[in-house]
């Protein structure tokens, strides 16, 4: 599983770096993947209101949105807002990547697309004041909220600490770390019972990205799905991300990664191969699966239309024997 850290603080080594690391390393403890964005780090234009997104579903602003963010913020099982109060909300650099998360919004309440993760997916906030108002978070908690349910996150809950402002006061808090170490065990150890399932093909850019998706949007509590290529190709197929959006299951912002890469973090229980041309990775203890599906490289929608509806019923009936 994936845990995605927002850093919004742009203050080096601050308190909220800190706060979020204690997080982050109890996630690592219990075997959960995580990364970090530092949103002040990070080249993200303010939004520009374009319009495009709501339009076409894309944002045509060329930044780490694009080239990384959004892709992550779809990976990700749990996102994790870190963040001090400015002004009661966030700072201007996580703010900036909040607005671009329209793009999102806009695939699923304009398009009517649906990201197979967002049923599953959870949203914490972190969040330092300097003050002790008692109004100190309300703004913030409406920004969150908001941005979660755009990019296909169930706000879970928050941990929310006043008259933190000198560097190093976080530290000095009676409770704030041992909170932090509490709530990863509370919101991560649901998911780590899941049986880990791999679908792999060549490119990693349809059969696998498809079964990867319905296994997430079917049983996305129960199956960690992850997909993978011997061969990653450079891109997925848009005739697939057109056949999958016929049926409302949203593949945008999806990138083929290859077998080593999946395998080295979490090993899988099942390995579900596309066809004979895959070369199976050798995983001790994990059960492999043959599909034998015809290969659609080049083929038309109408192929890739069958070949969809077949892949929905093998996974459905996998997810019945788990």
């Amino acid at each position: 599983m994936l845990i995605l850290g927002l850093n919004g603080s742009p203050r080096k080594n601050g308190n909220t770096s800190i706060l979020l690391s204690e997080f982050m390393e109890e996630a690592e403890k219990l075997g959960a993947v995580t990364r970090t964005i530092i949103a002040d780090k990070k080249n993200i234009l303010p939004c520009k209101e374009y319009k495009t997104c709501e339009s076409k579903g894309f944002c045509p602003i060329d930044d780490d949105m694009e080239n990384e963010i959004y892709s992550l913020l779809w990976d990700a099982d749990l996102i994790v807002i870190a963040t001090p109060v400015f002004f009661y909300s966030v700072p201007a650099q996580l703010k900036a990547l909040i607005d671009r998360s329209q793009t999102m919004w806009a695939r699923k309440y304009r398009l009517k697309l649906e990201d197979p993760g967002r049923k599953w997916r959870s949203g914490f906030l972190l969040a330092l004041g300097a003050t002790k108002g008692a109004n100190l978070f309300e703004g913030l908690n409406l920004t969150v909220k908001y941005f979660f349910d755009a990019v296909g996150a169930n706000f879970k809950e928050s941990l929310a600490y006043r008259r933190i402002e000198e560097k190093g006061d976080i530290a000095k808090h009676p409770t704030a770390f041992k909170d932090a170490r509490e709530k990863a065990h509370d919101l991560i150890g649901p998911y780590l019972n899941r049986k880990r399932v791999l679908f792999v093909c060549r490119g990693n850019a349809c059969r696998s990205q498809m079964s990867q998706a319905f296994a997430q949007f079917y049983a996305g509590d129960r199956i960690e799905a992850q997909s993978a290529g011997d061969s990653p190709a450079e891109s997925v197929s848009h005739v697939m991300m057109q056949a999958m959006a016929e049926k409302g299951i949203d593949l945008a912002f999806r990138k083929p990664r290859s077998v080593q890469e999946v395998v080295k973090s979490n090993a899988p229980h099942i390995i579900v191969t596309m066809g004979c041309e895959v070369s199976c990775p050798v995983i001790p203890g994990a059960k492999v699966i043959n599909w034998d599906l015809p290969d659609p490289v080049g083929k038309p929608v109408e192929f890739m239309r069958e070949l969809r509806d077949d892949i929905k019923k093998k996974v459905i009936e996998l997810v019945s024997k788990l």
